[in-house]
């Protein structure tokens, strides 16, 4: 078999041509949804009567045994395989002869290969949604374990008031289901057939679109034949949510990095998730953490090359559109290692409770919570905050204790002694999603029922 086109060309491609041309090596991971998508439009072919019943058994037998051959790495790729489209039509019309010939009729590459691209980013997104669902499951698990573990909160990497540990936790797992709604959004608007689009305006012949949609399963059958086989918006979209999930991850990772260090102390890391040095024997690296901060980069340059690649294209298929693929396929396989590790890092994860609630204690943490008394007791807010932060300036200028300084003070009562004492300012917190102990104990059940409900959504 020569080249699909070769008909209207005459004469051999050039080796610079194949190099620039063929993308064999990035596509051929599409070879299952390549041979799903071929095998539901055979029997439509003869559902339709444009082929013979004797005829489409041989051609679908023959994919199952290419199917077989790609899976167990049987199968011999050829110099002229152009693409894994290329190649499977090869190797069927090989095995089934003439038969084989007639698997392409009333199809195009152009809605055959976005068809195999959408399935693939079905699977790929539905596998990603589970990831993230697993990575929120390990952070509430913490959460649970934390009790009334106090850190400190911070601003601009400042102390800024105590929050309970599993509050915080809980702050990343609501990230992830944001994060998961944008998944199951991109998957709903990928959940469309383009299969019968043919090269840009449908086909002469009797095919049915509809029923090579449900075969594989899709929810919706494309409506326009110019914008099917031009669209890529679900592998633009798809590319973003996982640069978003990946900032997420990233900020998770920013802060191993830093609880990790001897100036935090806060949390240890298992052995099996960290590295040492090759020269400083005292070393344990977090490079996991590491890579997480750093991972998301390429993904936002796939998305700003993916966006640059599309923007200005006319309609309809361009070859352009054959970079798709990488910085899709790169976007899912870098995001599916990092949280895979991320995963494994919270199941093993040791928090230093002590040194955590030492830091989150300290005096000046109970500021706002000074003010805020002083508001209750009919002073405006400005006119608090201006005492306190005096006492605060006056406490570092002079070496002087802090929580002293507000009990000699006379707009405080005696009752503020109490205001320094461990989890006081975690026990202060009452407004709804705040660190509160209760407040947090209904984030809880919350988030829990979201991750079952989101569990719920995922296919099977």
């Amino acid at each position: 078999m020569g080249t699909l086109w070769e008909g209207r060309l005459s004469g051999e491609t050039t080796e610079t041509l194949k190099a620039l041309n063929d993308s064999l090596e990035i596509d051929k991971r599409l070879y299952k949804e390549d041979i799903s998508g071929s095998v539901a439009h055979v029997e439509m072919l003869v559902a339709v009567g444009l082929i013979e019943e004797s005829e489409g058994k041989s051609i679908v037998d023959a994919l199952r045994v290419v199917e077989e051959e790609i899976t167990s790495g049987a199968f011999i790729f050829q110099t002229e395989d152009e693409d894994i489209h290329t190649a499977v039509e090869r190797r069927v019309t090989e095995i089934a002869g003439e038969a084989g010939a007639r698997m392409h009729t009333g199809r195009s590459r152009n809605d055959q290969v976005v068809t195999d691209l959408r399935l693939w980013t079905l699977r790929n997104l539905n596998d990603l949604a589970t990831l993230v669902l697993d990575l929120q499951k390990r952070l509430i698990e913490q959460a649970e374990k934390a009790g009334t573990t106090r850190i400190p909160g911070y601003t601009h990497l400042q102390h800024a008031q105590p929050v309970l540990l599993s509050h915080h936790l809980l702050a990343h797992a609501w990230a992830l289901s944001r994060d998961f709604d944008r998944i199951m959004g991109a998957y709903k608007r990928t959940d469309v057939s383009p299969l019968g689009a043919g090269a840009l305006a449908g086909s002469s012949l009797p095919i049915d679109p509809e029923m090579t949609s449900k075969s594989l399963g899709f929810s919706d059958t494309f409506k326009n034949s110019l914008d099917a086989v031009s669209d890529r918006d679900f592998a633009v979209e798809a590319v973003f949510v996982n640069a978003l999930l990946g900032v997420h991850l990233s900020r998770i990772g920013e802060e191993l990095v830093l609880w990790t260090s001897e100036e935090f102390g806060f949390v240890e890391l298992d052995d099996a998730y960290t590295t040492g040095s090759s020269m400083l024997p005292q070393k344990k690296n977090p490079d996991i953490a590491e890579l997480a901060r750093a991972k998301p980069g390429r993904i936002i340059g796939n998305l700003t090359g993916l966006l640059t690649v599309l923007k200005g294209l006319p309609l309809t298929y361009n070859k352009d559109l054959q970079e798709d693929k990488e910085p899709l396929f790169d976007s899912f396989d870098t995001n599916r290692l990092v949280l895979t590790a991320l995963i494994g890092v919270f199941e093993s994860i040791h928090f230093n409770v002590e040194k955590m609630g030492e830091m989150a204690d300290q005096p000046f943490s109970m500021a706002i919570d000074l003010a805020e008394y002083l508001v209750k007791k009919g002073m405006p807010f400005r006119e608090a905050h201006a005492i306190v932060g005096g006492l605060v300036k006056h406490s570092i200028d002079e070496q002087e204790d802090f929580s002293q300084l507000v009990s000699a003070n006379d707009n405080f009562g005696p009752e503020v002694e109490d205001f320094f004492k461990p989890e006081t300012a975690i026990r202060n917190r009452i407004t709804q999603g705040g660190t509160g102990i209760d407040s947090v104990e209904v984030q809880k059940d919350q988030i829990k029922k979201l991750v079952e409900m989101q569990t719920s959504m995922l296919s099977k």
